[in-house]
């Protein structure tokens, strides 16, 4: 077995997830350094529609955000992963201020390295943290201004009730002038979700898989990659695409301090993916605090990218 590198919180976190009847995974451990490659990969599929139709939104009306936000914000991108979707945008923000925020502290470090050789005159601060369950930034954020960046539909991740509840640690953290840009993925035709998460290349399926190679190295678990398979579906009663990895056949899967058996067709779920209607998300920011500023979305209504502001 494998030596654990997680902290106790992170193996207890863990544990407990894989111990109950419906066994799960929260979906930020899919996001180590290969996790997050993938995702870069599965971005430029053509299934995979959310990336390339919000930027086609920012492309057409990044003025119209830009007018709306005002310059000199201090911009803090959550899940910024690469940093391209917020970089992509600073010739219009023009911030004062860039905080991304990601649970892969070594890849984010890597991309701000690069980020700060473009842009030398921003001020950039990254954060390399788990910010799932609310988090209050550090004083090296600047207090003025503080706009909220989360685009990519992550909010998804999820759940409505969860959702208000993140929305609601933000606006703590976001002061009377601060706002939100977020993207959000729209209900559409089921064939078009299903292959967004279910690609051919199966690209989405490796990253999928990779969570357990992940947990292997922080829990110290001996998961055998091949012996599980990617599902991913659209839930029409929750209005969410859900991703699973299934067990091949029975076996057992030890780690520090525990050990589970799973049957052939067991699953454990590690990613829901929530869809909504424009106005059902508008409620949501309002159950939140915010006041829905400006809504933009795509011909087709597949995607919307939203500003919000502190109420």
């Amino acid at each position: 077995m494998q030596m654990s590198h997680g902290s106790a919180a992170v193996i207890a976190e863990i544990s407990a997830g894989l111990l109950v009847p419906a066994a799960h995974i929260s979906p930020k451990f899919l996001y180590d350094g290969l996790g997050s490659k993938l995702f870069e990969a599965i971005c430029e599929l053509p299934e995979y529609y959310p990336t390339r139709t919000e930027a086609a939104i920012f492309a057409a009306h990044g003025a119209d955000m830009a007018r709306a936000l005002g310059d000199g914000t201090t911009l803090i991108d959550l899940g910024a992963g690469n940093c391209a979707k917020a970089a992509s945008l600073f010739p219009l923000l023009q911030p004062a201020q860039y905080v991304p925020v990601d649970i892969s502290r070594d890849f984010l470090l890597g991309a701000v390295a690069q980020l700060q050789q473009r842009f030398p005159h921003i001020e950039m601060t990254a954060l390399g943290l788990d910010f799932s369950h609310g988090f209050q930034l550090p004083d090296s954020v600047r207090a003025g201004r503080r706009v909220f960046f989360y685009p990519g539909s992550s909010i998804g991740n999820f759940s409505p009730e969860q959702a208000v509840e993140f929305l609601r640690s933000l606006r703590a953290n976001g002061g009377a002038d601060g706002g939100l840009l977020i993207g959000v993925d729209l209900i559409k035709d089921q064939a078009l979700l299903d292959a967004a998460y279910d690609d051919a290349l199966g690209v989405t399926g490796a990253f999928n898989l990779n969570i357990l190679r992940h947990l292997n190295h922080l829990i110290g678990s001996d998961f055998d990659v091949g012996q599980w398979k990617h599902i991913a579906y659209f839930d029409f009663e929750h209005s969410r695409i859900e991703m699973h990895v299934e067990a091949r056949t029975a076996l057992t899967v030890h780690w520090h301090g525990g050990e589970r058996r799973f049957e052939r067709g067991e699953r454990i779920h590690t990613e829901d993916s929530y869809k909504y209607t424009r106005q059902s998300f508008v409620n949501l920011l309002e159950r939140a605090g915010f006041a829905t500023s400006r809504v933009w979305t795509d011909e087709d209504n597949w995607f919307a990218v939203i500003h919000a502001r502190m109420m």
